[in-house]
Parts: structure tokens; C-alpha cells; sequence
């Protein structure tokens, strides 16, 4: 089971990737050419959200199943034990959260050039603080 969720998390981590990576080009475009916030914009915007909160979802499910989360606490001087058992997960957390965030904030926001700053900059902080806390040596 561990290596179930294990592979689906490392799977769904290309989607997730990918789909931020999308947003945020489309929404950088998009205050680049001052255009409307169409309905394409708003569906491009929402898979990156969708596919960022079901990759943390499968992460819960792994840490709480995995191995490394019950025995990483004694041992916090191990960089790359730390960084897959606190630092990836925190930093996850608050970058989805900036992502809900930019979502929510630009729902509410009134101008075109408005709603594409909003999930410009969020969802690139967002997806920056991802990139960070990503163990690359695990994906090499």
C-alpha cells in the first residue's frame, strides 16, 4: 500500500507541476497583453489549484502511512531525513495555502488586470516554494 501512494504521489507531482506552471505562465500573459480574464483563464487557473490540493492530499495519506514519519523525529541532524519528513511537508502546506489564497483573492477581485495579478503572484510563490522543498535527489 505504502508504495501505491508512494508512486501516485511521485506521479501526480508532474500534473501538479505542470498545471502551476501553466497558471502562472497563462496569468503573466495575461497581465502582459492586458486582455480579459476569459473562462479559459479561470479553467487553467483551477486545475493548477485542483491538481496542487489532491497532490496534498495524497501526501497527508503518505506521511501518515510512511515509515519515514514516525522515525524522522529523533533524528533531526539528518539533512535529507529532515527535509522528507518536516521541510517538504511544511512548506507544502503554506505553499497551497497561498495558492487557495490567490484563488479566493482573485474571485473577489473587481478588474481583469486585478484577477491575473492575483493568481500571478500567488500561485508563483506558491509554486517557487514547491520547487524549493522538492527531494530532488529522489526524482534523479
Amino acid at each position: 500500500m505504502y508504495e501505491i501512494i508512494q508512486k501516485a504521489h511521485s506521479g501526480l507531482a508532474y500534473l501538479a507541476l505542470l498545471a502551476l506552471f501553466i497558471a502562472v505562465i497563462n496569468a503573466f500573459m495575461g497581465i502582459n497583453s492586458k486582455r480579459n480574464f476569459e473562462p479559459k483563464d479561470r479553467r487553467i487557473s483551477l486545475f493548477g489549484l485542483i491538481f496542487s490540493h489532491i497532490q496534498l492530499l495524497f501526501g497527508f495519506i503518505l506521511y501518515f502511512v510512511s515509515p519515514l514519519g514516525k522515525e524522522a523525529f529523533g533524528q533531526m541532524s539528518n539533512s535529507a531525513l529532515r527535509l522528507t519528513s518536516l521541510e517538504h511537508p511544511l512548506i507544502n502546506i503554506i505553499a497551497i495555502a497561498l495558492i487557495t489564497v490567490g484563488w479566493s483573492k482573485h474571485k473577489r477581485e473587481e478588474s481583469e488586470n486585478g484577477k491575473f495579478k492575483k493568481i500571478a503572484v500567488f500561485y508563483a510563490i506558491g509554486l517557487l516554494l514547491i520547487l524549493s522543498r522538492i527531494p530532488w535527489s529522489l526524482w534523479f
